[in-house]
């Protein structure tokens, strides 16, 4: 189901950590996915990461986030006289590194050691980025490895409603074992909260952040590679934010030859949007209010499989919803 389309080009795949142990967890031990799966998702076993021989002397950052998008970094003593915290959004394949962020790490006491808040505005581009110790202005940079990341107050964050922009971060294992945060920065977004899979349709529930469905709301199903598109009409909630739509094989027909296969009888992906009124621009539909950073692999649905096709849901890197025809 892995479609090279999904990663962004030059972008590393990272390890599977479906967010980051609890406080009082043992970075590194096997770990359930957190929370509930989604109904009808099989969640797969997650990787585990540990830092590799060649770190050396290993320098860990504990964090925590709460309900606001707020990251606070704990580190032991360390060298400087003035040590910030460098987050650095990684940059495409053959890209230069452009954006940095940096914060103060402030002395909490006798005890030497340092802490640094991240506030939730403003709000970081949306990316990977990496979390460093800069022992002073000037310096050589450090990687930081992650020690305990409490990560609770962001399990049930798909059941608080979100003002326009809609920011994420969420603290997460790169497959090499370094601390990273996994940033969305959307001017809307359409949060997916069940998948129900049965043997002839798939009905997607989700809620729309940071704007309002209107009587004439559509949701749109793109072929990926092509100006091809499906509208469904959704069942909307009386608040103007809940929604569901189902989708069967019969929803993706070609209607006639009209869409190209790729040759041979490949896979074809339809990506999930929905369209708040007439004219308005689509929101891609996608989960990612809750602590899962990498959740394509974590996440894994069954086939709708009937009359020679099958639909499969899945999540892309991205953590948007696709539908993958064969």
């Amino acid at each position: 189901m892995s479609t090279p389309e999904d990663r962004t080009p030059g972008e590393p795949r990272e390890g599977v950590t479906p967010g980051g142990p609890h406080e009082g967890v043992t970075p590194g031990a096997p770990q359930e996915p957190p929370g509930t799966p989604h109904e009808g998702a099989t969640p797969t076993t997650p990787q585990t990461t540990t830092a590799s021989p060649q770190h050396g002397s290993l320098l860990r950052a504990d964090c925590a986030t709460d309900s606001d998008g707020r990251i606070t970094f704990r580190l032991p003593p360390v060298p400087g006289a003035h040590p910030q915290l460098l987050l650095r959004l990684r940059p495409k394949k053959g890209g230069s590194e452009t954006t940095r962020h940096l914060l103060d790490l402030e002395s909490d006491g006798a005890d030497g050691h340092r802490h640094a808040v991240l506030e939730p505005h403003p709000a970081l581009d949306e990316g990977r980025w990496d979390v460093y110790l800069l022992p002073e202005p000037g310096a050589e940079r450090r990687r930081l490895c992650p020690g305990l990341r409490d990560l609770r107050s962001l399990v049930d964050g798909h059941l608080r409603d979100r003002p326009a922009p809609v920011a994420v971060r969420i603290p997460y294992v790169t497959k090499d074992g370094f601390l990273a945060l996994r940033a969305w920065r959307r001017t809307a977004h359409a949060e997916a909260r069940a998948i129900d899979v049965t043997d002839r349709a798939m009905t997607v529930t989700a809620r729309l952040h940071g704007a309002e469905l209107q009587a004439d709301a559509t949701v749109r199903l793109r072929l990926r590679g092509t100006d091809t598109v499906r509208t469904l009409r959704p069942r909307t909630d009386g608040d103007a934010r809940g929604f569901s739509f189902t989708v069967g094989p019969g929803d993706l027909a070609d209607g006639g030859g009209d869409l190209a296969d790729g040759g041979g009888g490949a896979a074809r992906v339809w990506d999930a949007f929905v369209r708040p009124t007439d004219g308005a621009p689509p929101i891609r539909v996608g989960r990612l209010l809750d602590d899962v950073a990498d959740r394509k692999h974590v996440y894994v649905y069954p086939a709708v499989e009937t009359d020679g096709s099958a639909l499969r849901p899945y999540y892309t890197v991205d953590n948007d919803l696709a539908i993958e025809e064969t």
